[in-house]
């Protein structure tokens, strides 16, 4: 059996299960103990992050390289399109979602449910992420052209890579512009099976986040402030929310290797 250490609103362990989905692999999930130790995670995943991937005596993490693990070990259906100029791009496609249209969600969770800004400041941020987020749905829309799919005439790599970040901003009211063609993509890839099964655990994992902000606050919960986020915050005026977290001790970063 495949295990699968995830989170339901981790953009990046969505990917990962769109492609297991889509290759028909079955996998048992598990959500790590974010709280205390989990011996098991940590020797799939040294960062401490999800997704990672355990086949058998194969341990991936890194949700870009469990993507090349599965594209490898279950080739068929293929997610890649065919020719190096295709699959560079789409892979392009998951770096750009990855390190850049994921940050700005996950600073709106910060600011929304997590409360980490208030009044002024909070307005300055949230307005500040719906700029940066038309912009890169427009780089988006350019991409797609009139194309249905990311990966051309069939669903792929790039479209699973893009989705999970494209829904999150629509569902914190930075969706597509109307008529166009990235919001009827989106309205298409919503209704996959794969995707809507996957979604649709990610929004019913969020009950009970009403308590999140209190553990954050303690302590007793801290987001991780890694590379691309820690970049967003600074550039974009939060530099106060950083230091705050460093102080109380409710932000971190990519474990230590031992």
């Amino acid at each position: 059996m495949i295990v699968l250490y995830e989170h339901p609103l981790s953009p990046f362990a969505q990917k990962v299960k769109i492609a297991l989905a889509e290759k028909s692999i079955a996998f048992e999930s598990r959500l790590p103990n974010f709280f205390g130790q989990d011996a098991s995670f940590a020797a799939a995943s040294p960062r401490l992050e999800v997704p990672a991937l355990v086949d058998g005596d194969t341990a991936v993490f890194d949700s870009t390289i469990i993507l090349e693990y599965i594209e490898d070990r279950w080739p068929t259906p293929p997610l890649l399109p065919v020719t190096p100029a295709a699959r560079a791009r789409v892979r392009q496609l998951e770096e750009l979602c990855d390190t850049y249209y994921e940050a700005i969600n996950w600073a709106v969770f910060e600011v929304r449910i997590f409360g980490r800004a208030k009044d002024d400041l909070a307005d300055r941020l949230l307005a500040r992420s719906a700029e940066q987020i038309a912009g890169v749905n427009a780089y988006l829309e350019r991409e797609l052209g009139a194309a249905p799919w990311f990966n051309g005439e069939r669903f792929g790599w790039g479209d699973l890579s893009v989705a999970p970040a494209v829904h999150a901003a629509a569902l914190g009211g930075n969706g597509p512009a109307d008529g166009s063609h990235l919001g009827a993509w989106l309205e298409r890839v919503r209704a996959r099976p794969s995707v809507a099964e996957v979604f649709a655990a990610g929004t019913a994992s969020m009950t009970g986040f009403e308590m999140v902000p209190q553990l954050i606050e303690s302590g007793t919960f801290k987001r991780e402030y890694r590379d691309h986020r820690l970049e967003w915050m600074v550039r974009s005026g939060g530099v106060d929310i950083v230091l705050d977290g460093l102080r109380k001790d409710n932000i971190r970063f990519a474990a230590e290797l031992r």
